[in-house]
């Protein structure tokens, strides 16, 4: 009878310590099950969730500009006085609501596919209409120099530019120097030149051509990205925070300083530095050269307000005021499928202006500096709707799981516990008599 006894008490225990480690073995194979009906869902692939989000977003996207006015006109154009800003906005545009054409699968687990451009006014997300105006830079005037750098051409833009009465700034409407307008200076250019101009003209009707990205079939390199983000990892940015929006915790990721560094300190970025004047050697920091992209215009990119810039290129302006939590652009990803479910993108459009001296309108300027045009902030955040539909598919099934396994492992731990201080009391009791 003893024996029985303690055997029973033996089998309890067991049955416990099984229990327990059940339960702790749980979350990797629920991990397991969610992802592999996870990955079902998230291949670009035509039938799926994934493929349905991504031929047109599922959320909206929007972009808000915010311009820069700039308040004393006379005397940065006459004397060379420091410009000082005033920020306008936001202006919103809805942004990437039509599908997504010409999608092609390809053998090496791409997919391939044209973007249309377009953008809707969104005036009940804007502080005013399109034709609200302001003062800002002359795209076409600051730019002639660098396009045109012979001393005989500079002197015929010259004319062309007293003639069409340009001035190194301008007034110009929110539409216009977004999205276009016919300048009058290129009006009187006698040679080839595009007489229309704008920050992202053309762009309404156009395309930005052919892209193509993995469709993520690859089990292989999705795991790996995954399981980064699970380590707070990411080949996008620097972990940043955790955060929670619409019941569904994220990891947030943000660009880091390294990006808009000067090359001393991110070796990466020695592509971006064209020239050795205006970069000091190329140890300016927090402004990328494009103008290779931009087919010789003087364009630069950096975070609003020069975030992360070096004190050489913050100090030519007035009226910025940088700041971190309402610059930076971030991404927030669910950590278990690798899903962004909110964005900020954010940037700086600037021109680099350069005195002229064969160019009346750029004579009076002291200096070379970096001019800030606008910035942008593109950002999405995952519907209610689909949000929904997250929690009940992925963030539930966990919960219940981790539930689940709690459970277990305080039964099992209770059960171990008891059963076997149960055997030694009843060993203890067979002992001593």
């Amino acid at each position: 009878m003893g024996c029985s006894r303690n055997c029973g008490l033996l089998t309890g225990a067991i049955i416990g310590a099984v229990l327990a480690v059940f339960g702790g073995a749980l979350i990797p194979l629920g991990d397991y099950v969610v992802n592999r009906t996870i990955r079902k869902e998230d291949v670009i692939e035509n039938g799926t969730i994934a493929y349905e989000n991504w031929v047109v977003p599922g959320s909206p996207v929007y972009r808000q500009f915010w311009f820069y006015d700039v308040q004393n006109p006379l005397e940065v154009m006459n004397n060379g006085s420091r410009p000082i800003l005033k920020q306008i906005g936001p202006y919103t545009y809805r942004m990437r609501y039509l599908p997504k054409e010409n999608i092609t699968q390809h053998p090496d687990n791409t997919v391939s596919y044209m973007l249309p451009n377009v953008a809707r006014f969104e005036p009940d997300m804007s502080v005013g209409p399109e034709n609200d105006t302001f003062t800002c830079i002359n795209l076409a005037v600051v730019a002639a120099p660098a396009l045109y750098q012979n001393s005989f051409i500079q002197i015929l833009l010259n004319t062309w530019i007293k003639s069409s009465k340009s001035f190194m700034l301008q007034t110009r409407s929110v539409k216009e120097i977004l999205w276009g307008y016919e300048d009058p200076f290129l009006k009187k250019v006698i040679f080839p030149v595009e007489r229309t101009i704008g920050v992202f003209y053309p762009y309404n009707g156009t395309s930005d051509g052919q892209y193509r990205v993995f469709n993520g079939k690859d089990d292989i390199s999705k795991t790996a990205i995954i399981q980064s983000y699970k380590n707070k990892r990411s080949t996008y940015g620097i972990f940043d925070s955790e955060q929670i929006v619409k019941e569904i915790p994220l990891y947030r990721f943000t660009v880091p300083r390294a990006a808009f560094a000067s090359p001393l300190e991110t070796p990466e970025n020695k592509c971006f530095c064209t020239e050795e004047v205006h970069s000091k050697n190329c140890t300016t920091s927090g402004v990328l050269d494009i103008s290779t992209c931009k087919e010789g215009k003087p364009v630069y990119i950096s975070l609003p307000h020069f975030l992360y810039a070096s004190e050489d290129v913050s100090k030519n302006i007035e009226g910025l005021s940088a700041n971190k939590d309402e610059h930076e652009t971030f991404l927030d990803i669910e950590p278990t499928t690798g899903f962004t479910l909110r964005f900020a993108k954010k940037l700086q459009i600037n021109l680099l202006v350069t005195p002229a001296p064969k160019i009346d309108a750029l004579s009076k300027l002291t200096r070379s500096y970096i001019f800030p045009i606008l910035w942008l902030n593109e950002t999405a955040t995952i519907d209610d709707e689909k949000a929904a539909m997250f929690r009940s598919k992925v963030i539930s099934p966990m919960k219940l799981l981790h539930l689940l396994q709690v459970v277990l492992i305080i039964v099992g731990c209770v059960m171990f516990l008891v059963f076997t201080v149960s055997y030694l009391i009843c060993r203890l009791n067979k002992l001593s008599k």
